[in-house]
């Protein structure tokens, strides 16, 4: 397993991450555990904003709070200084709830209802990156009643398809998200948006993908984002001031992925933005980025306790672990490849090849296929890298199994900033009717 961030193997074998003994976490919080390395995230963070203070660009760096959203982690990222992107009134009133500053929140979405959008006008928030002609006017009618104006960015589609997996690619035009600039979607919404009430159109958005590896794509999409800005200015008289390229900045979950930093990133991002919008004579906009899964999946590390084993002669041994796809459903959904060690004999050579396979009633239940291990026995700790994101937002109580504790560890010190469900708590919602409870039972 790669090591990145404070993790290392400690005097006694074990591995370690933020000075803490991953071993004795295991004992104090029990398993699964989603353990984050709160130093790393920050450093990631600041990466980012040292990056486009090197350009001299007006920016905000937006946390894209899907990939991993607990009360914890919007504090952490108020306190570095970056905005924050929510898609529900969950992610929304989860940030309110840590006194994240509203003036920073984008609310992203392709459906969001009235409901949420009459809680983002009440608190406040700083834009709506609105998805669609629906959203359009019933924003506007929203906040024209509660004598509102609403910012806004339009999400638009610019034809780019980054290389990533089908299932999360999102900017080429067959899309259900954003206004597609091929058809001339875009251009109408720019018009329309000019003739509705408490409605202020600040700039545009993109997203092309997820786990992008280049910088390519995000070059093509802004050429083709200029070239909107320009129809803007001289064919709809509206100069937008705000550019929002997305994310989808790429992680190393094993030794196949490659991905670029933070600075790499942004100084080609920053680079096209600059050369696209000085040929056109225009203004360069305020620039939003919105990095997610850079920022808290490689800080992530998930820890299992092993349990019973399966060994099929000359075909696989499976090792089996009290967790699975409800904590980790990326490589059910995806294919998703993750790598790991045996987090209390970390230093004890790969002696075989396993399938580690979770616990759910599902034979689809796979985390790793084929990784090497030392000999693994009933009550080892597996540690799987790179679980920062998607994980714990994804998780889910299939077969009623209850979801994990979180960990902040930074310097030695272990926080709990997500409390492990309880059985109570999975029937804490479940009623039954009192027609049931008054029946006789059928002899």
């Amino acid at each position: 397993m790669y090591l990145q961030g404070t993790s290392r193997i400690n005097e006694k074998g074990r591995l370690e991450i933020g000075g803490c003994d991953t071993v004795e976490l295991a004992k104090q919080f029990g398993t699964p555990l989603y353990v984050y390395d709160e130093a790393l995230i920050r450093e990631t963070c600041r990466a980012y904003k040292r990056a486009f203070d090197e350009t001299g660009l007006r920016y905000q760096v937006a946390y894209a709070s899907k990939a991993f959203c607990t009360m914890a982690i919007c504090k952490l990222i108020e306190e570095e200084g970056l905005s924050l992107d929510v898609v529900s009134a969950g992610e929304l009133h989860t940030a309110i709830k840590a006194g994240f500053p509203a003036e920073r929140i984008h609310f992203h979405g392709n459906n969001k209802t009235p409901d949420e959008i009459e809680y983002a006008l009440e608190v406040g928030i700083g834009e709506f990156i609105v998805d669609n002609f629906y959203e359009l006017e019933l924003l506007s009618a929203m906040a024209a009643a509660k004598g509102k104006t609403a910012s806004i960015l339009l999400r638009v589609t610019p034809g780019v398809e980054a290389h990533t997996h089908e299932y999360i690619s999102t900017g080429q035009e067959d899309s259900k998200f954003g206004f597609d600039m091929g058809s001339g979607q875009a251009q109408t919404a720019i018009r329309k948006t000019l003739n509705l009430p408490a409605i202020r159109l600040a700039g545009l958005h993109s997203h092309i993908g997820s786990q992008i590896f280049e910088t390519e794509g995000f070059a093509v999409a802004i050429a083709r984002l200029a070239d909107l800005y320009e129809w803007a200015a001289k064919e709809a008289g509206v100069m937008l001031t705000k550019l929002n390229v997305g994310g989808g900045f790429g992680i190393r979950y094993t030794d196949k992925d490659a991905p670029l930093s933070p600075a790499d990133y942004v100084r080609a991002i920053a680079d096209t933005i600059l050369a696209e919008f000085a040929i056109r004579g225009l203004e360069v906009p305020e620039v939003i980025i919105e990095p997610g899964r850079s920022i808290v999946g490689p800080a992530g590390t998930t820890l299992y306790t092993v349990g019973s084993t399966k060994t099929i002669p000359g075909i696989r041994k499976y090792v089996a672990v009290n967790g699975g796809m409800t904590d980790n459903p990326r490589p059910a959904l995806y294919q998703a490849e993750y790598e790991a060690m045996l987090a209390n004999r970390a230093c004890e050579p790969a002696t075989e090849t396993v399938s580690v396979a979770g616990k759910c009633c599902e034979s689809g239940d796979m985390l790793i296929w084929d990784v090497r291990l030392p000999q693994v026995e009933p009550g080892d700790i597996l540690a799987v890298s790179c679980t920062g994101a998607y994980n714990y937002s994804m998780a889910s109580n299939y077969n009623r199994i209850a979801r994990p504790a979180v960990v902040f560890v930074k310097d030695g010190q272990a926080d709990l900033v997500v409390k492990r469900e309880t059985l109570d708590d999975l029937i804490r919602h479940d009623r039954i009717p009192e027609r049931m409870q008054a029946a006789a039972p059928i002899r």
